[in-house]
C-alpha cells in the first residue's frame, strides 16, 4: 500500500469550484478502491451545493458551488466521510468482452508486436489473457481506462496521433490498455474492434460499466464479430456480466 493511501489524502484545488481529492499517484487498485468508496459515500449522501463527481484513477473531483458550500465545510465533510466510506463499496461485476483481434480489426497489432519482438498472435494470446480493472471513464462518452495490462505489451504511446480509428477499438499505450467508443485520431495502438456498445444513450443505463468492475476479453474471429455486432445494434447487449 502506498504511502499516500496510509498517510490520507491531499487536498487540491481546482479554480475555485472545484476540489481534488488526492489519494496517490500510481495506478493501484488499492487506490481506487479509496476513490470510488469515497465517491459512493458522498453520493449517498450530498451535501447542498455539491455539483458533481468525477472519480479518476488515483483521485476525486469535486465540482461544488462556493456560494452554497464553503472549501473548508467541503473538506471536513470527506475527512468525516473517508472514516466510513469503506463500507459503501459496492462489488464489481466481471464482464467478458469479445474482441477480435484479426484483419481488419486490429489495425495496430503486428506494429506493436513488432516494436515489442514478438508475434502478433503472441501479442493477441496476451492481451486476451489478462483481467482488466475497468478504472474510469474518460476524454470522451465511454472510453474506458483499464488496468493490468500484462507487463510484456507495456509500450509507450505514439510520438504522433495515427489517423482516425473506427469506433468500438481496443486500445494499447502508455503501459494501459482501453476502449474508444467512437472513431478519433489516437497515439495509442489500435489492437482489436469489439462489437459491443459501450455507451448507448438509449439505453436505461447508457453506460455499460462502473468503475471498479472487472474485465476480460474473449477473442473472437472476424465472421463472429459481424454476427455479434449486428445484434449490438439492433440493442441487444452481446457482453456477458457475471455478478460479484
Amino acid at each position: 500500500m502506498s504511502d499516500m493511501v496510509a498517510a490520507g489524502p491531499v487536498f487540491l484545488d481546482a479554480g475555485e469550484s472545484a476540489l481534488v481529492v488526492e489519494f496517490g499517484r500510481s495506478v493501484d487498485p488499492a487506490l481506487s478502491d479509496r476513490v470510488l468508496a469515497l465517491d459512493a459515500a458522498l453520493a449517498a449522501a450530498p451535501p447542498e451545493g455539491l455539483r458533481e463527481l468525477v472519480p479518476t484513477y488515483r483521485s476525486l473531483m469535486i465540482h461544488y458551488d462556493p456560494l452554497r458550500l464553503d472549501r473548508a465545510r467541503l473538506v471536513g465533510l470527506v475527512e468525516e466521510r473517508l472514516g466510513a466510506a469503506s463500507a459503501d463499496l459496492r462489488p464489481g461485476a466481471l464482464w467478458t468482452i469479445p474482441c477480435c483481434y484479426a484483419p481488419p480489426h486490429g489495425e495496430d497489432l503486428a506494429e506493436m508486436a513488432a516494436l515489442l519482438g514478438m508475434p502478433p498472435e503472441r501479442a493477441a494470446d496476451l492481451h486476451a489473457a489478462a483481467r482488466y480493472r475497468i478504472y474510469m471513464y474518460g476524454f470522451s462518452p465511454g472510453f474506458t481506462y483499464l488496468g493490468g495490462l500484462p507487463e510484456p505489451l507495456a509500450i509507450s504511446r505514439r510520438a504522433r496521433p495515427r489517423p482516425p480509428h473506427d469506433s468500438k477499438v481496443v486500445l494499447v499505450g502508455g503501459g494501459l490498455s482501453a476502449i474508444a467508443s467512437f472513431a478519433m485520431p489516437t497515439g495509442w495502438y489500435v489492437v482489436g474492434r469489439t462489437p459491443e456498445r459501450l455507451y448507448a444513450p438509449e439505453r436505461a443505463s447508457a453506460f455499460l460499466f462502473e468503475p471498479g468492475d472487472s474485465l476480460r476479453f474473449e477473442a473472437i474471429d472476424p465472421a463472429t464479430f459481424a454476427a455479434l455486432e449486428a445484434r449490438a445494434e439492433a440493442g441487444e447487449v452481446v457482453a456477458r456480466r457475471t455478478p460479484a
